[in-house]
């Protein structure tokens, strides 16, 4: 195996440099794709369009009593992120070796931060180069389902009403089993 593809860090990261790394002067690609995670920034009114917001009525309150938020969103004050050191990352790498058998990739690297996190700071990064762009795109959404729900990382959310663990969500599970992989998290 040549250069690293799994790096589990509190650092910042930077995409640009990433796939710089990645690419290595390869002549073969043709494609990059890759997705950046970030943490939401849920205390921030979202828009739609200039001047309209998509949250309710100033004042509004959820039934907590704190301020309302689309979607069940509740105000994130920062994340922290744990994981078992080299436990995840055998598991990250099995999932990379596991995209290359299902799709016609040249490489893949993916990042991801523990420690704690702010509103806006990047979670993680995957990126995968091939010769021709579906194979990328089939294979970064693919790592990108399969570490959603497989890879053993633990998210703390501070909000307002205090710390909670964020639980799996069956959505994630149910973009997992369009691979044909069966999962049970939720």
């Amino acid at each position: 195996m040549g250069s690293p593809r799994v790096f589990i860090q509190t650092a910042d990261f930077d995409l640009a440099h990433e796939i710089a790394a990645l690419r290595s002067d390869d002549k073969r690609i043709g494609a990059i794709c890759s997705f950046v995670g970030t943490v939401r920034d849920r205390n921030v009114a979202p828009t739609l369009g200039t001047g309209v917001s998509s949250l309710p009525p100033e004042g509004a309150l959820s039934p907590g009593g704190g301020p309302a938020a689309k979607d069940g969103d509740v105000a994130i004050t920062s994340m922290e992120l744990e994981h078992y050191p080299g436990m995840t990352e055998k598991s990250i790498e099995a999932m990379i070796d596991e995209a290359h058998r299902r799709f016609d990739i040249l490489g893949a690297r993916v990042i991801h931060r523990v420690g704690l996190l702010q509103p806006l700071d990047q979670i993680m990064m995957v990126a995968v180069i091939s010769a021709h762009r579906g194979q990328s795109f089939q294979a970064c959404e693919f790592l990108m389902d399969y570490l959603k729900t497989q890879a053993p990382f633990w998210k703390k959310e501070q909000t307002p009403e205090g710390a909670r663990w964020v639980d799996a969500r069956v959505a994630d599970d149910a973009a997992l089993a369009r691979w044909g992989i069966s999962a049970s998290n939720a």
